[in-house]
């Protein structure tokens, strides 16, 4: 299979096969891959798993539509409703789908635990939890405010993440482990952006309107970093694990702490690609 993966630099925008990090991923290649990837499992008992779940699909929003629906079914809202209703919203708004697939695509060039591209899509729970927030998006902004929220409250009991449903998130996103993220209302992240677990983009209180951080392109966020209030954090930067930031990062930034403070010599790389989380030595600190 020819490889799909993108390596971005960050100062041009362009991978360093000179494609574009904006373009469009090849469904059909994509979908084949997926399926060559289920097929090379042989154990007995996961074919099952397998049939249903990639085989007895015919491409890749179908297969994305019918997760959606058997992960988030319940006595109440079964799974053929909820498969129904992501095949409606894919149709409805094709981005979904381009989105969900530049996700894949990112996890699988990111994730040194990834080996494939059938393992995100099947077992991680920072994707699924991805995809399930994109379809409640778009019916937060058809109008059904109600049925966004149910998936929002489904994904946050099997998955432990609470994605609110009216946040704007951009393409190539890797939730990295995925327990314990909460991202608010009023979040927005960029394109290019991963985090791991334990990640709050939060508010400071009971403030009203526009509340919660903005996360600019390529910024990597480390496990138990909380970032709260409506603060910026620049182009590239990186947040240190467990860093507590109130206030804004300027971009190609490493800051580390609690209260977050600046460390070493401004970077020139996109961390998010990477996935690089040491820290300058002592030594650098400012």
């Amino acid at each position: 299979m020819d490889d799909l993966t993108l390596t971005a630099d960050p100062a041009a925008g362009q991978s360093t096969a000179g494609v574009s990090t904006t373009d469009a991923i090849d469904l059909g290649l994509l979908w084949r891959q997926l399926v060559e990837d289920a097929g090379c499992c042989g154990d007995p008992i996961m074919g099952r798993l397998m049939r249903s779940s990639i085989h007895a699909h015919a491409d890749f929003p179908a297969a994305l539509a019918g997760l959606i629906g058997r992960k988030l079914a319940d006595l109440t809202v079964p799974a053929e409703a909820l498969t129904e209703m992501a095949t409606a919203a894919h149709r409805a708004d094709p981005d979904i789908v381009a989105a969900s697939a530049a996700d894949l695509v990112a996890i699988r060039e990111r994730d040194p635990a990834c080996p494939d591209y059938v393992t995100p899509f099947l077992y991680f729970k920072g994707f699924q939890a991805l995809q399930i927030y994109r379809v409640a998006h778009h019916l937060w902004n058809d109008g059904r405010r109600h049925l966004a929220q149910h998936l929002q409250s489904r994904c946050s009991e099997m998955f432990g993440l609470d994605v609110h449903p009216a946040a704007l998130i951009g393409r190539r996103v890797l939730i990295d482990h995925g327990t314990g993220i909460v991202i608010g209302e009023t979040a927005v992240l960029e394109d290019d952006v991963s985090m791991l677990q334990g990640v709050t983009l939060g508010g400071t209180g009971k403030n009203v309107g526009d509340r919660h951080p903005k996360i600019r392109r390529g910024v990597l966020i480390g496990a138990g970093a909380k970032i709260l209030g409506n603060i910026e954090i620049g182009e590239c930067a990186k947040i240190g694990a467990g860093s507590i930031v109130l206030e804004a990062v300027r971009p190609f930034t490493t800051v580390v702490g609690n209260p977050a403070r600046v460390v070493g010599t401004r970077h020139s790389n996109m961390p998010s690609l990477t996935m690089d989380q040491t820290l300058p030595p002592p030594d650098y600190m400012i």
